[in-house]
C-alpha cells in the first residue's frame, strides 16, 4: 500500500509536529531527503536554480562530512537545511540518549560546514521518532513532517506513477518529500521538473521551510 497523502489520523496523534502549512495559500513546501550525494543532488539544485526555486535539504551527517563543497552550494545557492540525523537513524531501533546523540553529531558537523540560523529544523529518518525524543528535542528543533510522499525510491513503482499520484495529492500548503540519495539518482530530477512545471501553470509557488515560522 503507497501512502502518498498521509492519513489525517497521523497529524492528530503527533499535533507538534509539522505536517503541512496553510491551506489557503497557494504555496508548497519541497523538501529533499538522505542528501548530500554526488550525482543527484547537484542535479536537483541546478534544476532548483534554473527555476529560481528555494527547497530544504534534509541532510545525513554522514554525507555532510563525504561531501562538504555540495553541502556548502547548498546553503550558497539560498536554501534551507535540517538535521535528518548524523547515520539516518531508525528511531524505534535505537535508545533515546544514543539517538540524540546522533542528531547532535549531525548538527556539529552542520555547523563545521557553514550553517548558522537561529531555528534548527528536524526530520526523523522513516518518519519514526519515540515520544520521549520529541519531547527531549522540541525546545531546540522544530520538528519537520510531511503530507506527500513521492515514493521517488521505489523500484516497484513507474516514474510516471509517482509524477501523477504526487501531483494528485499536493494541496496548498504541502510539504512534499523527495529523495536525494544514491538511489533516487535516475528518478528525482525527472520528477521535480514535472512536478514544478505542473504547479507553476497552477500559478502556485515554492519556499523552504523556515518561512513556515516567519512573523506574517
Amino acid at each position: 500500500m503507497y501512502l502518498f497523502k498521509i492519513p489525517p489520523i497521523f497529524p492528530w496523534f503527533y499535533p507538534t509536529l509539522c505536517w503541512n502549512g496553510e491551506r489557503s495559500k497557494n504555496i508548497i513546501y519541497l523538501t529533499f531527503d538522505d542528501g548530500p550525494v554526488p550525482g543527484v543532488t547537484d542535479a536537483i539544485l541546478d534544476i532548483l536554480a534554473s527555476y529560481g526555486i528555494n527547497a530544504t535539504f534534509f541532510c545525513v551527517g554522514e554525507n555532510i562530512q563525504k561531501n562538504p563543497d555540495l553541502f556548502e552550494r547548498i546553503l550558497q545557492e539560498g536554501h534551507m537545511v535540517g538535521n535528518h540525523t548524523y547515520h539516518h537513524l531508525d528511531g524505534w531501533k535505537h535508545k533515546v540518549d544514543e539517538y540524540i546523540g546522533d542528531i547532535l553529531e549531525c548538527r556539529e558537523i552542520m555547523a563545521k560546514y557553514g550553517f548558522s540560523y537561529d531555528l534548527h529544523f528536524f526530520r526523523p529518518p522513516y518518519g519514526r521518532l519515540k515520544n520521549i525524543v520529541i519531547r527531549k528535542i522540541q525546545t531546540e528543533y522544530r520538528i519537520i513532517m510531511w503530507d506527500v510522499l513521492s515514493y521517488d525510491y521505489s523500484s516497484r513503482l513507474t516514474r510516471d506513477i509517482m509524477l501523477r499520484n504526487t501531483i494528485q495529492h499536493t494541496d496548498g500548503g504541502s510539504i512534499v518529500i523527495f529523495h536525494d540519495s544514491e538511489k533516487t539518482k535516475g528518478t528525482t530530477p525527472f520528477l521535480i521538473s514535472q512536478y514544478i512545471d505542473h504547479f507553476i501553470e497552477m500559478n502556485y509557488e515554492f519556499s523552504t521551510i523556515n518561512r513556515l515560522f516567519l512573523p506574517n
